[in-house]
Formats: structure tokens, C-alpha cells, sequence
């Protein structure tokens, strides 16, 4: 081979390289669950890299669709099984039980305390900040639809996509994490 055909093939490897490290730049991650501190590492995970200048898509799905639900959400217009839903599940950032020390419901409340001493934002602060300076929240389609889960029924500024929505960003991320 000759030294300029070498010198291509490492001409065109940089560049193959610099478009992969181009797209490690962003964060994708699935929020999964509903509990109060795993949505609370989830969101500061998220805001860290917001403010180091990533790019973040957080796919909600499932429990964690009760991150994002209105406090004030109801079963009006929905069926029996998506009412008995509604009223077992958790609404809004206020409500999420802890993964342990839950307590019935002491855990939570004795967390909201101690992070009031220590002046730590609250999970809805870092949700409304998450949403204000761009972090792209999309909601699961198919969980809201088998969970009977409606568009209004969600707090604002999120968008609304299935699996390929985030495996679409998950292709284009350098960290993708499961929470």
C-alpha cells in the first residue's frame, strides 16, 4: 500500500471517528420507575448533563409515567379497569412513594424534611427545570394507552412517542441509562 492510500484509510477513519464522538455527546435514558428517589436521581442525572451542554431525552414509561402526571388528575372519561388505575397509582411529583423506607408514606415525607433542611431542590423544581430549559421528555405511547393514560392527563411541555422514539435517541447518545 502505498503512503498517500495510507494516509486516506487514517484520513477516513478520523472522520468516521469524529461523527461517532459527535453523537456521544448526548444523554438518553429510560425513567421507568415511579419512586420518588429513583425519579430524584434520574432528574438531577438529567440537569447535570443539561448544564454541561448535552443533549437529554428522558422516554418515560410505565411507573414512571406518575412523575409526570397532573396532581390533579382524574378517572373522568376513562373505564372501569383505567379508573381503578388512576386511583391505585400515585399523581404528581408530591406523591411518589420511596423504592425502601417507604413506610406507608412516612419515608417520603420524612425525605421532603430533611431535604428542606439541607436546601435541596425539590423533585418538582428539578421536573420544571427539566422542562423549561429542554430537556425532551416523551411519554410512552403504549403505557398510556394500557394504563388508560391521557394526553391531558400529563403535566405540559412533554411529547408523546413509542419505542422508536427512543431508540432513536438512545442510536445517537453516548450514555443511555435505565432508571
Amino acid at each position: 500500500m502505498t503512503t498517500d492510500a495510507v494516509q486516506e484509510k487514517i484520513k477516513d477513519l478520523e472522520e468516521r471517528l469524529t461523527k461517532v464522538e459527535g453523537k456521544r455527546d448526548n444523554l438518553t435514558m429510560v425513567l421507568f420507575s415511579g419512586d420518588f428517589d429513583k425519579a430524584m436521581a434520574a432528574l438531577i442525572i438529567a440537569n447535570g448533563a443539561l448544564s454541561m451542554g448535552k443533549e437529554v431525552t428522558i422516554f418515560v414509561t410505565f411507573w414512571g409515567l406518575d412523575v409526570i402526571k397532573k396532581p390533579t388528575m382524574t378517572g373522568a372519561g376513562k373505564n372501569f379497569l383505567e379508573q381503578m388505575v388512576t386511583m391505585m397509582r400515585p399523581k404528581g411529583t408530591a406523591n411518589l412513594p420511596t423504592s425502601k423506607m417507604n413506610f406507608a408514606g412516612i419515608g417520603p415525607k420524612l425525605f421532603h424534611y430533611m431535604m428542606g433542611k439541607k436546601n435541596i431542590v425539590s423533585l418538582q423544581t428539578l421536573l420544571d427545570t427539566a422542562v423549561e430549559f429542554g430537556i425532551k421528555i416523551i411519554a410512552c405511547q403504549m403505557s398510556m394507552d394500557v394504563m388508560g393514560i391521557k394526553k391531558e392527563d400529563l403535566i405540559d411541555g412533554i411529547e408523546f412517542g413509542g419505542v422508536a422514539a427512543f431508540l432513536g435517541s438512545s442510536y445517537n447518545s453516548g450514555t443511555s441509562l435505565f432508571i
